[in-house]
């Protein structure tokens, strides 16, 4: 299958250097909405059926794949069946917006200790949120994610509840991070573009590749964008949806979902020697 062409200059800069160079390579993957498709339940998400073996052939190509998630890095790894699988070694998981740490070849996730804040949010939240059809997702205990998809007018309750859920995260020294029928109350300091760019310093990239679908993931786009003006190329990739059109503005390629993002994986990995 012959490679798609990115709609603009950079990204078919990107997308050369990738091809040049895969060795110096990071790809760096959302996981809902890229690698897993979105449901109702967050807890029944799981990667799409081909992901694992397509990371596994395009791994030991390339310096790194890291999935960067603001699920705790235990789950995503769980849901994505990534733990003892031959090939990805070169796999990082990096949970919690980069917070924590998976690493494949050991098995071990790090972490430091949670903020004291997201404990005092879970407890003010069931007052907040009782009557609205909203349910909360426990996150390790290092953020919670306020989902309004199941709420019998979910954008109606997620517009209404964002600026109480924002109070009550500055109260608590938190922030809020919204997404895709979700408010995610959790610590500053750490997003995907910080974890990203630390990854790709980490390893010297060559090149970059980030494939994101939702608002969270506007910050590492922004890191590709930053290290494509210091000499760094870079390939923006959106996990297409119809519920978020920022990404899409700001992509060089445009997927249909995790299908797409699977079947560009596979093709690269076959383009690759």
């Amino acid at each position: 299958m012959s490679l798609p062409t990115p709609g603009t200059p950079a990204g078919q800069d990107g997308l050369a250097a990738f091809l040049s160079h895969p060795r110096g390579a990071v790809i760096g993957l959302d996981f809902d909405g890229t690698l897993a498709p979105i449901v109702a339940d967050p807890e029944q998400a799981r990667a799409h059926p081909e992901a694992v073996s397509v990371l596994a052939a395009l791994a030991p190509k390339v310096a790194s794949v890291a999935v960067i998630t603001g699920r705790p890095a235990e789950v995503a790894v769980r849901y994505g069946g990534f733990a003892g699988v031959a090939g990805l070694e070169h796999l990082t998981v990096l949970g919690h917006y980069g917070a924590e740490r998976w690493d494949a070849a050991t098995g071990e996730v790090t972490a430091p200790e949670p903020h004291p804040g997201v404990a005092a949010v879970r407890a003010e939240l069931p007052a907040l949120l009782d009557g609205t059809g909203a349910w909360v997702e426990e996150k390790g205990g290092r953020a919670v994610a306020v989902h309004t998809r199941r709420a019998p007018d979910p954008q109606a309750v997620f517009d209404a509840l964002r600026t109480p859920l924002t109070d009550l995260a500055v109260r608590h020294g938190l922030i809020v991070e919204p997404g895709r029928l979700v408010l995610e109350l959790r610590p500053p300091g750490m997003d995907k573009g910080v974890a990203l760019l630390t990854h790709v310093r980490e390893l010297s990239a060559t090149s970059v590749l980030y494939a994101g679908d939702d608002l969270g993931d506007l910050p590492a786009f922004s890191t590709v964008e930053n290290l494509r003006t210091t000499g760094t190329p870079g390939l923006l990739v959106c996990s297409g949806s119809d519920e978020v059109t920022e990404l899409r503005k700001r992509a060089d390629l445009v997927v249909d979902g995790p299908d797409g993002v699977v079947t560009l994986l596979r093709t690269l990995a076959d383009h690759l020697t």
